[in-house]
């Protein structure tokens, strides 16, 4: 079989990019014309490398002016700067970073963050041994600002706000937030890897939308993903700082050796040029009015998917979502991971969210503004996968297993103990031909996930991605 032709078989079996069905991990603007512009561009600009602004003047062009377009969008001050990252996670590791090395003084630095926020700023934290001062929120979802600010001490060198929240949708109170971390000195950053390049327009459309960009007085620092909301090709997200001084420590040069000294304003040396030329061209095309259009149809979606959602007794919005991300919970007749199955198994990809600190487990949605156009689908699916699940009822874990797994310390289980846990939980299994087979249907397998720990939730999906990540020699 021809390479391309395996491509397109292998791909088969991956979740649709585009549609607006695939509620998570991808964003769809729903203009195949764009999309093509991206394409072509991240193809003629795959051999480029970003790491010497010198050898590829013209990515150093198409950075400024992605850069610019965002400080225009997120009311940045003159002499603002930033940068292009390959995401929202190295865009929040890199905000980590440059907060601790700004503070040479600070032996065991610190960084106050609600519990809501990513779990890019807990990877931070270990990456950087910045230690992660985690902050309970309100009934609301919100950070709660009053604790916040009591947690803020000595060795703090950031503290955190989302705009939105992954898990509920949800803005923080980051004029309250980040007057704390003004008064003690500290740097503020906002996570709008989300909601940077949409809660903007939300404003202009005359949605309500608490302040949270540069704006507000003592927010140092917001990334935003471009490859989100931007509707921009995989992977791109800005870092943007109020000042070049704000950025300075994120810089790393190295002359400690015979070769060319080392330049990178990202954790990456070499860069791909491909998804900035394809982030640019995407951006370029689309412009201002037709960001806010899209906005315009994603916020339809959203509202006639919370209008759905309530519209089923047996379920409910946990929060009226302040931007395009929806969580939902179901009561008692309705279980949620097979709610879950059932709408995958409809051509509708959502997420399922584990129960934490005492909340029960609940539905993610990304809503993309292709969605719009598949909402009576989407109304009709959600209906009949609510009346199969409360068919089936719900999943139960044998309360022995509960006790098994509650007994279990994940630091102490051998390789063996893992292989036999994931083929209990139904995680992988044996194909016929040796090689590990998914589960199609995942209810059963996040009810045992759900009443494990977070330690043993970790644990065992750590072992599971390395009983998937095992080579391939077909291509010897």
């Amino acid at each position: 079989m021809k390479p391309l032709d395996r491509l397109r078989a292998l791909q088969a079996d991956d979740l649709p990019v585009h549609g607006g069905r695939t509620l998570a991990y991808v964003y769809d603007g729903g203009d195949a014309e764009v999309d093509r512009i991206g394409r072509e561009a991240v193809a003629a600009y795959a051999g480029s490398n970003a790491l010497d602004p010198t050898a590829f003047p013209s990515l150093l062009t198409m950075e400024n002016e992605l850069v610019g377009f965002a400080c225009t969008l997120l009311d940045a001050p003159e002499g603002a700067v930033g940068t292009v990252s390959s995401g929202g996670t190295e865009s929040i590791l890199l905000a980590g970073q440059g907060a601790r090395d700004s503070r040479p003084d600070v032996t065991s630095p610190s960084m106050v963050i609600p519990s809501t926020a990513h779990a890019a700023f807990h990877k931070a934290a270990h990456y950087f041994r910045v230690r992660a001062v985690i902050v309970p929120v309100g009934p609301d979802f919100r950070a709660d600002p009053a604790a916040m600010a009591a947690a803020i001490d000595d060795t703090t060198v950031l503290v955190v706000a989302s705009a939105p929240s992954y898990a509920h949708g949800v803005v923080d109170p980051v004029t309250e937030i980040a007057a704390a971390a003004g008064a003690a000195g500290v740097r503020c950053h906002v996570d709008a890897c989300i909601g940077g390049w949409v809660l903007p327009y939300a404003a202009r459309l005359d949605r309500a939308v608490r302040p949270w960009t540069f704006a507000v007085d003592g927010v140092t620092s917001i990334s935003v993903d471009t490859h989100k909301y931007a509707y921009a090709p995989k992977g791109t997200s800005l870092l943007l700082h109020r000042d070049p001084a704000l950025r300075r420590p994120q810089f790393f040069a190295s002359a400690a050796w015979p070769g060319y000294t080392m330049l990178n304003q990202t954790t990456q040396s070499t860069r791909s040029g491909g998804p900035i030329a394809g982030t640019w061209a995407v951006v370029t095309t689309i412009g201002d009015a037709g960001y806010l259009r899209l906005a315009g149809e994603v916020f339809e979606a959203v509202d006639r998917i919370v209008a759905a959602v309530e519209a089923e007794p047996a379920l409910r919005v946990v929060v009226p979502p302040d931007s395009t991300l929806v969580a939902l919970a179901t009561d008692a007749t309705c279980d949620p991971f097979t709610l879950t199955d059932e709408l995958v198994s409809r051509g509708w990809y959502v997420q399922p969210q584990l129960s934490f600190a005492g909340q029960p487990p609940t539905i993610h949605l990304s809503v993309s503004a292709a969605t719009r156009q598949h909402l009576d689908d989407f109304t009709t699916a959600l209906r009949s996968s609510v009346a199969a699940a409360q068919a089936v009822g719900p999943v139960a874990v044998d309360e022995g297993v509960v006790a098994f797994i509650e007994s279990l310390d994940p630091a102490s289980l051998t390789d063996d103990d893992f292989d036999g846990l994931l083929a209990a939980s139904g995680l992988v299994g044996a194909a016929a031909d040796g090689s590990l087979e998914l589960p199609t249907r995942m209810a059963s397998v996040n009810a045992m996930l759900d009443v494990a720990s977070a330690a043993m939730r970790e644990a065992l999906l750590i072992a599971f991605l390395d009983r998937l990540s095992r080579p391939s020699r077909l291509l010897a």
